[in-house]
């Protein structure tokens, strides 16, 4: 009988999020014998400028030095990120899980009012007070949710050192400034799962659009929760993650 190659999940946290946010999930995926890689994204950004495409460029990089099956799982603004590693150079990985991820704008007035929305966003984080940013960014509507789960988001003090970084993802990495990757999605040839929350009905409505274009791709909607899949509920996430990782890979045994 012979072995499957190592996996590995390269993990993509969301805008305002950290690698450490990934920390239960790793641990649950390492009890079944799968690596986590829990990427900071804000390393991509200590050296200035660095664009969606630019980033997935790096990104890629890394993932074709790393033997065995590499897996994308990218949250929102991470999301974002796996997309576009996956049009560069879907051939390096095996599959990806995209959570709660938007496609890209096609309205151009949208994207001017989104830019124009990040661009605020990112003076609020590079120079007024770190507290009452985090706070605002935390009362948005869209990460409100429904259910009474106490969620297990880490200590965003953690992030401070990185605001810089962060400020700068909101103009280099905005949704805005991101073309429209409907039009290029059926070039993607691997298996994808696509995830989002009962309660999240824009994001499920754009997780469909993207699935009506992949041809190996499929959705499905976990109950009871919102834009914050993973952290909502996060035994049902993690059990989703690993039905669908190990349904796509080759039986070892063959």
């Amino acid at each position: 009988m012979s072995e499957r190659p190592p996996i590995t999940l390269w993990c993509l946290h969301g805008a305002v999020g950290m690698a450490e946010d990934w920390k239960r999930f790793a641990d649950e995926m390492t009890a079944h014998g799968i690596a986590v890689r829990a990427v900071d994204l804000w390393q991509y950004l200590d050296s200035g400028p660095q664009s969606l495409e630019e980033t997935s460029g790096r990104l890629n990089a890394e993932a074709s030095a790393n033997p065995g099956t590499n897996i994308l799982v990218g949250y929102s603004m991470g999301g974002r990120v796996a997309l576009h590693a996956l049009l560069e150079k879907s051939h390096l990985w095996s599959a990806a899980v995209i959570i709660s991820a938007h496609p890209g704008l096609e309205d151009k007035a949208e994207k001017m009012r989104r830019w124009e929305k990040d661009a605020d966003w990112s003076v609020k984080c590079s120079e007024g007070d770190w507290e009452t940013f985090l706070q605002e960014w935390q009362d948005q509507a869209i990460l409100q949710s429904k259910g009474d789960q106490a969620l297990e988001w880490g200590d965003r003090e953690l992030l401070k050192p990185c605001r810089k970084a962060i400020a700068r993802s909101f103009i280099d990495w905005s949704l805005g400034r991101q073309r429209n990757l409907r039009v290029d999605l059926a070039r993607i040839d691997v298996p994808i799962l696509f995830l989002t929350g009962e309660w999240d009905q824009k994001f499920t409505e754009l997780a469909s659009t993207c699935v009506a274009e992949i041809p190996a791709a499929r959705l499905q909607v976990i109950a009871a929760c919102g834009h914050r899949v993973p952290w909502e509920q996060s035994e049902v996430f993690s059990q989703a993650v690993l039905s669908f990782v190990t349904s796509i890979l080759p039986d070892p045994a063959c």
